[in-house]
């Protein structure tokens, strides 16, 4: 069947592992020095891996794989213990694949085991099937990419009591002078580009930190793209050192969000750079879903 599955850059591999660890369904194992998808059977495809691999060299693409079985799947997951079951539970549920879920802890139910809690900040006792949960609103969690969280609640408590809006907050003005923003659509060799300072950042983080024109814009040529989502990251790497050999490029600064996915973004421009033969000093910042700025 066709569906999303990882794929691993066997020339960007050093054999670190650190992806493994982070596959809790076994998918991935290394093997000769290398990181290797061992079981297409056992790759849910969601891409927990990604975000924890120091080279970019693990990315999703939709091929011929086998089908997924999340019960055969928990056969692995059991015998690497309670730890690995409730990693492998978390991911599932904060991807929001409820099906998958609840065949998991049915599975769990059969074999007399106990349900692992999941969730510290819950109330709830005892697990339930996420397809029978009416209301979300938990907020600690440990794969916000994805997990579904209402925030209105606490966010409303925090922020300041409302008052008339001044002058300034009527007239902000966009700070964006160029267009096409999406490194996807951009010509790298746009004459804005020439000695520029680039911004380059994850598409959540416009939405996510409110002053994003006025503390990172000001004076600078915006590119944004998704790690996780956009299909074709090698063409990512290719564009952007096309536009490094060519372009004198006076400064980067790379915004992206909390999220372990959203980290690829600095492996896409170290690739770059490393393909276009340049250093740079590259200014790097992190901001939650909340909205601060964490580093």
């Amino acid at each position: 069947m066709l569906r999303d599955i990882i794929r691993i850059d066997e020339e960007k591999c050093t054999g670190c592992g650190e992806c493994i660890p982070n596959c809790p369904e076994g998918a991935i194992q290394l093997i000769d020095g290398k990181a290797r998808l061992v079981s297409e059977l056992f790759c849910d495809g969601l891409g927990a891996c990604i975000g924890f691999c120091p080279f970019g060299a693990i990315s999703v693409e939709k091929r011929e794989a086998e089908k997924y079985d999340e019960r055969k799947v928990m056969v692995n997951i059991i015998k690497g213990g309670e730890n690995v079951i409730k990693a492998h539970l978390i991911h599932l549920r904060d991807h929001g694949e409820n099906e998958l879920y609840d065949q998991a802890i049915e599975v769990l139910k059969e074999k007399g085991m106990d349900i692992p809690d999941i969730d510290d900040s819950s109330s709830r006792q005892e697990q339930t099937p996420a397809s029978q949960e009416s209301e979300v609103k938990e907020i600690q969690f440990t794969c916000p990419g994805a997990r579904m969280m209402d925030l209105r609640d606490e966010m409303t408590a925090e922020s300041e009591p409302e008052s008339e809006p001044t002058a300034e907050t009527r007239d902000l003005k966009s700070e964006l002078k160029t267009w096409p923003i999406q490194l996807k659509l951009l010509n790298p060799n746009a004459p804005y580009l020439k000695n520029a300072d680039l911004v380059i950042a994850s598409d959540c983080v416009p939405f996510a930190y409110p002053n994003f024109h006025e503390r990172f814009l000001k004076g600078k040529v915006l590119l944004i793209l998704c790690p996780k989502l956009d299909s074709n990251i090698e063409a990512y790497v290719d564009k952007l050192a096309e536009i490094l050999k060519n372009q004198n490029i006076k400064s980067i600064t790379i915004v992206h969000m909390e999220v372990a996915c959203c980290f690829g973004i600095k492996f896409i421009m170290n690739s770059a750079l490393k393909k276009a033969g340049k250093n740079a000093d590259i200014t790097s910042y992190k901001i939650s879903i909340y909205g601060d700025i964490l580093q």
